[in-house]
């Protein structure tokens, strides 16, 4: 560990940057970059060609601890989780398709999320870990803000399906302690075709590789808990329509060898996906050994490979 506060926030609070994070972030959703959609929209007046449908205030559908995250983050008490309404993307085959593309949850103010923050804390949770989070940076740092001076010290988790603006990024460099992003696709075709958006492949390796600069590989403690670093997660799909040889290609090449990956295999047919032929089954044991037989052959040595 460097000498450097943690959780990382605490150095960023004491100088005043911490403050002006938040400020910057508020002022940006004036003309939104928050998220790489870039919808370029006044959040603060309109919803108007907002993807995300979250105006100034974040939507929450519930918080708590949480015992079913990987072993490094939900410990003995569990992980903090915050679960934000709406999402950036669309994924035809989302489990939660309630929260993401209805928008369960209700409205909360700076205050009433620091509040969670808190009570997390309070319960004994080892972290927050802040689901679906991209397109609420600026409400999340807010908060954090209110939060952090009243007392809160545990490590925050960026629980993100990776399609992330380098701009938020740079808001969220020195905040966030553990990254934990989605690497969907291997390539953007199928991110067009299953979740909506354009260019996912390129944009999240870019903010895959900002997040590894910023916070290096995992780093767990001697209690088994996360402290910073890295944890990627990759879902395999059914008839490899996920392109994994490419992301373990590019994990193990342009990111660490040393990556905590979670090679997921509880993708079910769910929402819209099946009604897509590729798509409407689950994936074999075949098909999931020869994910891990990828990751291995590319020299990925940290497999998170429990089954869910």
């Amino acid at each position: 560990m460097s000498e450097r506060s943690w959780p990382a926030y605490l150095d960023l609070l004491k100088s005043g940057e911490l403050e002006r994070r938040a400020a910057e972030a508020r002022r940006r959703l004036h003309c939104c970059d928050l998220c790489a959609r870039y919808c370029r929209v006044d959040r603060t007046v309109s919803l108007d060609g907002v993807v995300c449908r979250t105006g100034a205030l974040a939507r929450v559908d519930g918080f708590g601890p949480h015992l079913g995250e990987e072993d490094p983050l939900r410990g003995s008490r569990g992980s903090g989780t915050i679960f934000f309404s709406w999402c950036n993307l669309r994924c035809i085959f989302c489990q939660n398709w309630e929260i993401s593309q209805q928008g369960r949850g209700h409205e909360v103010n700076a205050e009433q999320l620091a509040d969670m923050m808190l009570e997390l804390q309070a319960s004994g949770c080892h972290n927050v870990n802040l689901v679906s989070p991209s397109h609420v940076v600026a409400q999340i740092l807010e908060a954090l803000l209110i939060a952090a001076k009243r007392g809160l010290r545990l490590p925050l988790v960026y629980n993100t399906g990776g399609y992330d603006s380098l701009e938020a990024l740079t808001l969220l460099d020195g905040v966030i302690d553990i990254y934990m992003p989605d690497v969907k696709y291997g390539q953007s075709d199928a991110g067009r075709s299953y979740s909506h958006v354009r260019h996912y492949a390129e944009t999240c390796r870019a903010a895959v590789k900002e997040m590894h600069r910023q916070v290096g590989d995992l780093e767990i403690g001697r209690d088994g808990i996360a402290r910073r670093g890295l944890l990627v997660r990759h879902l395999v799909l059914p008839g490899d329509a996920a392109g994994t040889e490419d992301v373990m290609s590019f994990l193990a090449n342009e990111v660490s060898r040393n990556t905590y990956l979670n090679v997921m295999d509880q993708y079910r047919p769910c929402h819209r996906s099946r009604d897509c032929n590729e798509l409407a089954r689950r994936p074999t044991r075949r098909e999931y050994a020869e994910a891990l037989r990828l990751a291995d052959a590319y020299g990925l040595c940290r497999l998170d490979v429990r089954r869910f």
